[in-house]
């Protein structure tokens, strides 16, 4: 990645919004290695957060290894070993924002709030997920190894 992107990324996260805050990260190689505001993730918030199908709505593109879920999407890759594939920074970007990773990604972005088309006014500015629940996320996902 290019520095000045880097440089401009930064800043731009750290620019409070309008509304809600969106927290400031460094981006190394594929990865966010530090967690949002230095917050601890908890795998079972995390993994309430991805089941949540009125807010992450996670399981409309991915499936995770729980037979009791139904209605899994395929769209996106099976989360089921994921935790194996990528480490915890290299998931914290892919959830922060994929398209730093992949341009044409089509899975949303959930803790940028600059450069979105067709937000609803109501939540202009505000991320997807907070810092938190990022790290939830990010804490459940690494519990997937198998």
């Amino acid at each position: 990645m290019r520095a000045g992107r880097l440089v401009a990324l930064i800043l731009l996260a750290a620019a409070p919004p309008a509304m809600g805050r969106v927290a400031p990260f460094v981006v190394t190689g594929d990865a966010i290695p530090a967690p949002l505001d230095g917050m601890a993730g908890d795998a079972a918030r995390g993994a309430a957060v991805v089941r949540n199908r009125e807010t992450a709505n996670c399981l409309i593109c991915h499936s995770i290894p729980d037979p009791r879920e139904r209605f899994m999407g395929d769209i996106g890759p099976p989360l089921a070993g994921v935790g194996a594939r990528l480490t915890r920074g290299q998931i914290r970007l892919r959830l922060v924002d994929p398209t730093l990773v992949n341009p044409a990604a089509v899975m949303p972005a959930y803790h940028r709030v600059a450069g979105l088309v067709r937000v609803d006014e109501r939540y202009r500015g505000q991320p997807v997920l907070t810092a938190q629940e990022i790290e939830d996320v990010v804490a459940y996902l690494a519990t997937l190894r198998d």
